[in-house]
């Protein structure tokens, strides 16, 4: 009798290891319970598989976790999950899960710096973004740069025009700091390669003269002959006579144009006051913009006006210059 029980129990073991064998088979080759569209599956920092596992049952797209769990020590994947924001597409089985867990390829979101932007441009664009977690909210832009490690600088033109990806989560902070340090990089190897006998003493002069070429032109093909128009005038210790300096100087006085008074106030970025360089750069100058300062133009001219449609007209003398004012400008 006895004999009996223990063949009947050995019997219903066996047929339940193979049940639960076919089952995990099952489990391996069947595609997750995903939308159409796939799914964010988001995973914690720290967050263990168990966890993990039961999140995803949870939210409807696995039928049985311990399955998983299983699966993960077998292949030894259990403990080298990444954290992160995943995309996982429809028809991924949990083999294929894991795969990329452990691979790490998070989502990535993008933001993108934009030529001739400021500092306020660019923070907005930053306290926008809802990938990014937001850690300088309320600073000045005075904290800011004490936060990233160079307290006393003027923010202004110090991270590079680009488009940026970023996994979700990424601090504001670490992002500008990816900015700065790309404008910083940049600078440097071009102020290596830079012409000769530049009235620039300092990468910091070139990065502010290109935020002046940046402003006035967009147009990539007139940017080493506006550059070119401003290295004569500071070699002949010629005011610079720019309007955007102008611009920045009045802050949010601007309101869509400069009056004369306007070019006669004397405020530290007025060059039609001042000789010379502002103090700091008006704005964020891309990498074109650099090289064409770094790299100008030969020639004479001295002056340039706007013909109105994008391109300008550039003269050697002052003569030359206000004739093609009354014809582009004041259309005489």
């Amino acid at each position: 009798m006895l004999n009996r029980i223990l063949g009947i129990l050995l019997i219903l073991t066996s047929l339940a290891a193979a049940w639960a064998m076919m089952e995990y088979r099952r489990f391996i080759d069947t595609p997750l319970r995903l939308p159409p569209e796939g799914a964010l599956v988001t995973v914690a920092q720290g967050s263990s598989l168990a966890g993990l596992s039961r999140q995803l049952a949870q939210q409807g797209y696995l039928q049985d976790p311990l399955y998983l769990r299983l699966l993960a020590r077998w292949d030894g994947t259990a403990s080298r999950i990444q954290a992160g924001e995943y995309r996982i597409p429809a028809g991924t089985r949990p083999r294929e899960l894991l795969a990329l867990l452990v691979a790490g390829r998070v989502t990535s979101y993008s933001l993108t710096l934009v030529e001739g932007w400021t500092f306020r441009q660019v923070m907005e664009a930053v306290n926008g973004s809802d990938a990014l977690n937001h850690t300088l909210a309320g600073l000045t832009p005075e904290q800011i740069m004490e936060r990233l490690g160079h307290p006393g600088e003027h923010p202004e033109g110090r991270f590079l025009p680009d488009t940026y990806r970023f996994p979700r989560g990424t601090t504001d902070l670490a992002f500008l700091a990816r900015a700065y340090g790309a404008m910083e990089r940049l600078l440097a190897r071009e102020w290596q390669r830079r012409a000769p006998d530049l009235p620039l003493k300092t990468p910091y002069q070139a990065l502010i003269l290109a935020s002046i070429v940046e402003k006035e032109t967009g147009r990539a093909d007139e940017r080493p002959e506006i550059a070119g128009v401003f290295i004569r005038r500071l070699r002949k210790g010629m005011k610079l006579q720019t309007d955007p300096t102008v611009i920045y100087g009045m802050g949010d006085a601007y309101k869509g144009n400069i009056r004369r008074r306007d070019l006669q106030q004397d405020t530290p970025y007025n060059t039609y006051v001042h000789r010379g360089l502002p103090p700091t750069p008006i704005c964020m100058p891309g990498a074109d913009a650099i090289r064409a300062t770094l790299h100008p133009n030969g020639g004479d001219a001295l002056y340039f006006v706007a013909r109105g449609d994008g391109s300008h007209e550039f003269s050697s003398t002052l003569k030359a210059h206000n004739r093609a004012v009354r014809k582009y400008q004041l259309k005489r």
